[in-house]
């Protein structure tokens, strides 16, 4: 990590040793999602607007993205977010999105700074790094909701369905991008239908599950009813995010 984002991540969450130790307790499954302890110790948000239950928050990243699909997105006022924010940040939903430069989440959500945590890797699968920074919004910032967000026509992931079909490693570390996915992809192609767009769905259906399962931090948030794991795809055609089905 540069010198400048390390800065920036303690800044923007400026969290005490004592907060950073109720982390690490509830870890280890100690202490409880927001047990009186940790109540007792919270700051006021500085966007309270953002403090909502998983399905209010999904109901907002939607209404955002329909914004964006009629093109009347909100004004920002981001000079005032940026004071507001300059103490901490309480982002209401978290996006595992693809890399992919056509896909946007603050804009295809109609957001504003601080209100989504988003982490971003071609083909948008959860490895330990990505896991990770999910359980740190979830059990320190106090996200809600986490979305999963493929999108079709997926380059990472036709690349995949290509190398695993003509047996031939590709370059680099693109390889490890090829391991990550590649079972989705196997499991797709005994479905019907369209290899890629089933494997792209596969995908995201994959890593909601696998986010939803992580213990100790993020299976209990979600047995607890505070986080919902969600799945959804993104048409680059239109800016639709179409919610798949939940399990």
């Amino acid at each position: 990590m540069c010198d400048k984002c390390s800065e920036n991540l303690h800044q923007s969450v400026a969290p005490s040793r004592r907060s950073m130790m109720l982390f690490a307790a509830s870890a280890l499954g100690v202490a409880a999602f927001g047990g009186p302890a940790v109540a007792k110790e919270a700051k006021a948000p500085p966007k309270p607007q953002n403090v909502l239950s998983p399905d209010a928050a999904l109901k907002r990243l939607m209404d955002g993205n329909s914004r964006y699909v009629s093109g009347v997105s909100r004004r920002h006022d981001f000079a005032h977010e940026r004071e507001a924010l300059v103490g901490g940040q309480n982002p209401y939903a978290a996006v595992l999105s693809c890399a992919d430069s056509r896909i946007a989440p603050e804009y295809a959500f109609d957001s504003g700074r601080g209100d989504l945590f988003v982490c971003r890797v071609a083909g948008n699968f959860a490895g330990d790094e990505t896991v990770a920074s999910m359980e740190y919004t979830v059990a320190v910032l106090g996200t809600p909701l986490i979305l999963v967000l493929g999108h079709d026509n997926c380059g990472a992931v036709d690349a995949t369905i290509k190398s695993l079909k003509d047996d031939k490693p590709l370059p680099g570390h693109i390889p490890s991008l090829v391991s990550a996915i590649a079972p989705a992809v196997k499991t797709a192609a005994q479905q019907s239908g369209n290899a890629l767009d089933n494997a792209i769905r596969q995908n995201v259906i994959d890593n909601v599950a696998k986010l939803k399962s992580a213990a100790p931090i993020l299976n209990a948030a979600v047995e607890q009813g505070k986080l919902k794991v969600v799945g959804g795809i993104y048409r680059l055609s239109t800016g639709t995010v179409e919610l798949l089905a939940q399990g």
